[in-house]
């Protein structure tokens, strides 16, 4: 800082007061300039040939990549003069590429170490029996992103500072932290998950946990280009944590349900209403605790029970436990799954459930009960294979079991009008063929 002062000073001297005091082919300017930037590039080599701690590397590659030719060599009042000097750099470029190896090796050692020491304080946080903090009535652990993200963040700005070229160096080097870190993010939580069921906050720390992977997803789908392989690495694996987390959360709500959705073909339809009700009940009194989730998360998780609900409402009209011989029983049995369905949906969007690719499935199956024309149910069925491409025969073949009037031709008939090949693309969002026909 001294050289570096004294030398701009110096040669402002000379620029503003001096070389008009001499003859032009004494070139003065250049001498002085050639002699004060020998020394200091003598002093900046010597510097750099000695043992240096990595502030001193990083503050040195700044001063020969940035300081000295930005601050000092452009100087509104040098920058003309300098120009026809031709200095080159303080260090020779074997010297220079030196110092950024061993900046570049310590810097990247420097995060990955301080990324693990994260990520240790977090896992000892979870066995602590504290219930997680709530920001805007949310759990989560928001620091664990904020703490990780600013340390990658830093680090590749820091080393921008000194280049744009020593930048992408680190940068590269980094890409691979964030998808590494996430990894042993998610080891560590699968292991919380499955050794601490008995802890005390043991689901408040699983929403917090959730909650933790949307400041990761923010970051990574505002930041990472579209053909990045590591930002796909990074979805994939802040998805494994969502849905792992999702999985265990409904794992008591699904259990529960079970046996009030075996009531339906147990009572044969009759007191479908009231056991709708039940299910909405009890799937109630879950959604309420999940509000701890973020919005999006909230979403997701309404989502999956909404899904969840529709597929065992089929899975039971799958069963063959109820044949219908009469137009009017099956009229009755429609109108029953008309009014669930209406129910269901209204609960589920009341709740947030956004997933309306839903709506449409029990009330489309209803109306093939309903209907007695073999042309209009034709009709229902090709349009229901529209909307669901991935049902197949087999669940068609289960379901006409309740019309029990249809002829073995009739059957046979509204089979063949769904064919085997539709869906050979699997859908964005499968309803059917997460439904085994027994």
């Amino acid at each position: 800082l001294h050289m570096g002062k004294t030398m701009k000073e110096d040669l402002t001297v000379v620029v503003k007061y001096m070389k008009q005091l001499y003859p032009p082919e004494f070139n003065v300017f250049s001498t002085y300039a050639e002699l004060y930037h020998n020394y200091f590039a003598s002093q900046a080599k010597k510097n750099a040939e000695s043992h240096l701690e990595d502030k001193d590397i990083y503050l040195l590659l700044s001063w020969v990549h940035n300081i000295y030719p930005k601050d000092m060599r452009k100087d509104h009042v040098l920058a003309e003069e300098l120009e026809k000097v031709k200095l080159g750099s303080l260090l020779p470029s074997s010297l220079s590429k030196e110092l950024e190896r061993k900046y570049l090796d310590s810097e990247e050692a420097t995060i990955k170490n301080s990324l693990s020491k994260c990520l240790d304080k977090e896992i000892q946080r979870w066995k602590e029996d504290k219930e997680p903090e709530k920001l805007n009535g949310h759990f989560q652990s928001e620091l664990l992103a904020i703490f990780v993200i600013q340390s990658i963040y830093s680090g590749q700005k820091r080393a921008q500072d000194i280049s744009t070229a020593v930048g992408e160096e680190l940068s590269h080097r980094l890409s691979k932290e964030l998808p590494a870190f996430l990894k042993s993010y998610k080891e560590a939580f699968e292991d919380f998950k499955e050794k601490s069921k008995k802890h005390r906050y043991y689901k408040p720390i699983l929403i917090a946990n959730i909650n933790n992977c949307w400041n990761f997803r923010d970051y990574t789908e505002k930041n990472m280009a579209e053909k990045d392989d590591n930002k796909a690495s990074i979805l994939s694996t802040l998805g494994d944590i969502e849905n792992s987390g999702f999985d265990v959360l409904l794992q008591q709500l699904f259990v529960q349900l079970k046996p009030i959705y075996k009531k339906f073909t147990e009572n044969k339809w009759d007191s479908s209403n009231e056991i709708m009700n039940e299910i909405i009940n009890t799937t109630s009194k879950y959604i309420s605790d999940f509000q701890t989730l973020k919005d999006p998360f909230y979403h997701a998780i309404v989502e999956k029970i909404h899904a969840r609900l529709v597929k065992e409402y089929i899975v039971r009209l799958l069963k063959r436990k109820v044949s219908l011989k009469t137009p009017a029983q099956q009229q009755n049995l429609a109108q029953y799954i008309s009014k669930n369905a209406a129910d269901l949906e209204a609960f589920c969007t009341s709740n947030g459930s956004q997933a309306t690719w839903l709506n449409s499935a029990l009330p489309k199956l209803a109306e093939i009960i309903r209907l007695q024309d073999l042309g209009a149910i034709k009709i229902e069925v090709a349009t229901l294979a529209t909307t669901y491409p991935d049902i197949r025969k087999r669940h068609l073949e289960a379901f006409l079991y309740i019309k029990a009037n249809l002829s073995r031709g009739e059957l046979k008939s509204i089979l063949g009008y769904l064919a085997d090949s539709t869906a050979s693309m699997p859908p964005m969002a499968p309803l059917f063929s997460n439904i085994n026909v027994s």
